[in-house]
């Protein structure tokens, strides 16, 4: 066992152990290597069943990290380009001004369609037709391109429905066949999962108590379910089985195998990585009021990196506390996932400390 994955299992097995998590899987590549693959925890409390490497977990939007690498694949292989026009492919889309719209505004959050249109519930995210309709009948908060803002489950639609509009495909089965085969990690990344894997999902869990309640603010321009991750939804097995590429399955190890293919080569090309990392968009996000730096399809810098460390490691934290990135300079893909949904990124920022530690040579 090498250092930093003997600290690593430490710190995971003491939240666990204090109660402070249920179950936690940590993995870490650097230059190719797996260099963490920390387990902890139970992955269902009714059996006491553990949690194991292989155990896919519901996630949020740590989902969107596959989305985002699916719309760069999809331009690495011909069938899109970051400046083409969304209505190019998807000519219903331009109603209320959103002709101008690109791949590139979906994936900088800046298409102005960050939220549902309020006729589209938790119940009817299944039926990937009826959202698209939705969502190209929308008027857009702003003109494409004016302004960012947190598109929750918005951004994965519009990534879908243009990826199956260029290959006649649905997310589902591009995953599979672009990024879980050729890597061998099929069965750890999952949009709609199929039926008989569902007994081997971790179960999530949720306490009401630690999370603020619900703001009932009708201005506001996320509906109260996009904004707060819940465990039954995420239990639920209609979603699960469901192509809704803003949230998804996976484990830990699926998606820092995924990020170290990309910094590997084995996705996209260096050239193509340069643009993963590069700032694309910078602003107030519209939907926290909080500044924001997008890459194309990621927010840019290390959640909790110090302002000296100039992080160019890109990634999507999810709702709930889990969290994974890519960092090209320290050559590290790094992803944890876990069962019990918090309203913080403690475990998170404790982890990533951890390891920042370990490759500065502080530890």
């Amino acid at each position: 066992m090498s250092d930093i994955q003997e600290q690593i299992q430490r710190r995971i097995d003491t939240l666990v152990d204090t109660g402070a998590e249920s179950g936690v899987q940590v993995a870490v590549y650097q230059d190719g290597a797996l260099i963490v693959d920390a387990v902890a925890g139970t992955a269902d409390p009714a059996t006491g069943r553990p949690v194991t490497s292989g155990t896919p977990i519901f996630g949020f939007s740590t989902a969107k990290n596959v989305t985002a690498t699916l719309a760069h694949v999809l331009v690495a292989r011909g069938f899109l380009d970051y400046d083409s026009l969304i209505t190019d492919l998807w000519p219903e889309f331009g109603l209320h001004g959103k002709t101008t719209a690109t791949l590139r505004h979906v994936l900088t959050h800046t298409v102005g369609l960050p939220a549902m249109p309020r006729e589209i519930t938790p119940d009817q995210l299944p039926d990937w037709y009826r959202v698209c309709e939705s969502l190209a009948a929308a008027e857009p908060r702003w003109r494409p391109g004016a302004a960012t803002g947190y598109h929750s489950y918005t951004f994965g639609y519009l990534v879908g429905e243009l990826a199956r509009r260029a290959t006649g495909r649905p997310m589902r089965e591009l995953l599979r066949e672009w990024i879980t085969v050729p890597l061998g990690i099929e069965g750890q990344l999952y949009f709609a999962a199929p039926k008989e894997a569902l007994p081997g999902f971790a179960r999530l869990e949720q306490k009401a108590q630690q999370w603020p309640p619900d703001s009932d603010d009708a201005e506001a321009i996320l509906a109260p379910w996009e904004r707060r991750p819940s465990a039954d939804f995420g239990n639920n097995s209609e979603i699960l089985r469901a192509d809704i590429p803003s949230v998804g399955i996976a484990t830990a190890h699926g998606l820092a195998a995924m990020y170290n293919g990309v910094l590997q080569g084995k996705l996209v090309n260096s050239a193509r990585l340069a643009e993963l990392s590069a700032l694309a968009f910078e602003g107030v996000d519209q939907i926290f009021g909080s500044p924001v730096r997008m890459a194309l399809g990621f927010p840019l810098g290390r959640i909790g990196a110090p302002a000296e460390e100039n992080s160019v490691a890109f990634g999507w934290p999810g709702g709930g506390g889990s969290y994974a990135y890519a960092d090209p300079v320290r050559g590290v893909a790094f992803a944890l996932t876990k069962t019990r949904l918090v309203p913080t990124f403690d475990t998170a920022l404790s982890v990533t400390t951890l390891l920042a530690d370990y490759l500065s040579g502080t530890r």
